[in-house]
Formats: structure tokens, C-alpha cells, sequence
């Protein structure tokens, strides 16, 4: 699966990538969250190739440093991925719901400053991580680099990022009934129905990545204590690089165009 993921994943990250950047550059909140979330899939890519020639020789032959580093890149893309869709959702609610009281928050300045926000608490985090991942690995035989047995030690970060996780689907939830709710309130003309789907396909794409890719895996952090065992819900969690695109294809109204547009409720209302 891992295979199919990588050839499959990295062309759809890479074209995604380009036409955010060149057509849609920085110039909305959403435009700046989805090429931070793209980069962070395209991150998780690059690192599944080292994955596929582990599970494919039973052994890791690269070394401790490139073990830590592969093991962190996935951890950081579970995060990354899942923080960077809920500030989706959540840019989404406030240009739906709040479209005039949320202009000074929704800015290209603020936007930007979260999501370096959010890079650096992800990489702070790697720190006592790896290091915690480091010794477990030296305690054990560093060949068998993805099947390590988490020790009190590095079984917390497990735990807190499935609590993490379980937070921000709570967050997505609400900005989808929060939406919803909106909608059904302001588009109640049979003309203004495509109008709705449009606004309502991107909660519906991020509450699949959160209960098909990042859930599975988080409950499976607090149930499991051996990583061997949940090896094809890792194969859900990459997923996600996949599913990632269409996000950007379903969500920007002119993706292909050289403008995000906003759904405009005050017209409406």
C-alpha cells in the first residue's frame, strides 16, 4: 500500500503545490494553510520510501539517525496535517459565519504566523521526542527500527497526540454543524443550493481525513502498545497525502483560477 501511496501521493502534492503557489500564492488564510499542509504531505512522502524498503528486506540497515528522522517526519505529518486542516475548517466558519466581525482576524499576516506557529511547536515537540525514540532504539536492536516496543518513556507523546487529535476533531464537528446550521439558515432558495454543497464539501472532506487517516491510529495509541501490531492503520494515517488534494480541488472555488473567492453570505443575508 505504501507503494501505491508514494508513486500515487507525490505527483498529486507536487501539482497541488505548484498551481497553490503560482496561481493562488499567499493571498487568502486558506491559500497559506493548504501549501503548509501540502508541504507537510510532501515531507511525508519523501520519507516513505525509506519505509517501503524496510517492510520489504524485514531489516533497517540505514542506521539509527536515519530511522529517528523517518519516524519523526510521519509523527510530524500526523500532527502538521491534522492541525493545518482544522485552521481550514475553522478559516472556513469564520468567512461563512462571521464573514464581517472575523475580517481583522482573518488577515495574510495572521495566517502566516500561525502556521510558522504551528512548524515550530511541531518541531519543539521532535526534540524530547527524539531524543526519548533515541534511547529505545539504542536500548533495543536498531534493526528492527518500526517495530519498537513503546516504553513509558515514549509511550506519552503517543498519548497526547491521540488526545490532540481527538481535540481537533471535536473542533472540526463544530465548525461543520456550526456551518451547516448557517446555511440552512441563510441559502434556502433551490437556487442557492450548488452554493451550499460548494461551502459544505471541504467540512465534509476534513471529517473524512479525521475518521478514516487520523483517528484509527490515535485510538490505537491508547489501546496498543506495540507498533508492529498496527502497522496497516500507519498505512491509513498516510493516506491522507492522498486524500490531501482533493481537499484543494474542493475547497477553492477557482482553484484553477487565479483568485479564491469566498462564499459571499452577506449578500445572501
Amino acid at each position: 500500500p505504501q507503494v501505491k501511496l508514494s508513486l500515487l501521493g507525490l505527483p498529486l502534492n507536487a501539482v497541488s503545490l505548484w498551481i497553490l503557489v503560482r496561481h493562488h500564492r499567499l493571498k487568502s488564510p486558506s491559500a497559506i494553510f493548504m501549501i503548509n499542509l501540502a508541504i507537510s504531505d510532501l515531507l511525508l512522502i519523501i520519507s516513505l520510501p525509506m519505509r517501503i524498503y524496510y517492510y520489504a528486506t524485514g531489516t533497517w540497515q540505514l542506521g539509527s539517525f536515519a530511522c529517528i528522522s523517518v519516524t519523526m517526519l510521519f509523527r510530524n505529518n500526523l500532527r502538521s496535517s491534522s492541525i493545518f486542516v482544522t485552521c481550514i475548517s475553522v478559516d472556513r466558519l469564520l468567512a461563512l459565519v462571521y464573514p464581517l466581525r472575523s475580517r481583522h482576524l482573518r488577515t495574510l499576516s495572521n495566517a502566516s504566523k500561525a502556521a510558522a506557529l504551528i512548524w515550530f511547536l511541531v518541531l519543539v515537540v521532535n526534540l524530547p521526542e527524539a531524543l526519548a525514540f533515541s534511547r529505545n532504539l539504542t536500548k533495543n536492536n536498531e534493526t528492527s527500527c518500526f517495530r519498537l516496543k513503546l516504553n513509558g518513556e515514549s509511550a506519552v507523546p503517543a498519548y497526547l497526540q491521540a488526545v490532540l487529535i481527538l481535540i481537533l476533531l471535536a473542533v472540526n464537528i463544530l465548525c461543520t454543524a456550526l456551518v451547516s446550521w448557517t446555511l440552512r439558515r441563510h441559502l434556502s432558495d433551490s437556487a442557492q443550493v450548488k452554493n451550499k454543497i460548494k461551502a459544505m464539501l471541504i467540512f465534509a472532506m476534513n471529517l473524512v481525513m479525521f475518521t478514516v487517516c487520523f483517528l484509527p491510529l490515535s485510538i490505537a495509541f491508547l489501546s496498543i502498545r506495540y507498533m508492529q501490531n498496527i502497522q496497516p492503520l500507519i498505512c491509513l494515517a498516510s493516506m491522507n497525502c492522498c486524500l490531501d488534494p482533493l481537499l484543494y480541488y474542493f475547497s477553492l472555488d477557482a482553484f484553477w483560477k487565479k483568485k479564491d473567492e469566498d462564499v459571499d453570505l452577506t449578500r445572501e443575508q
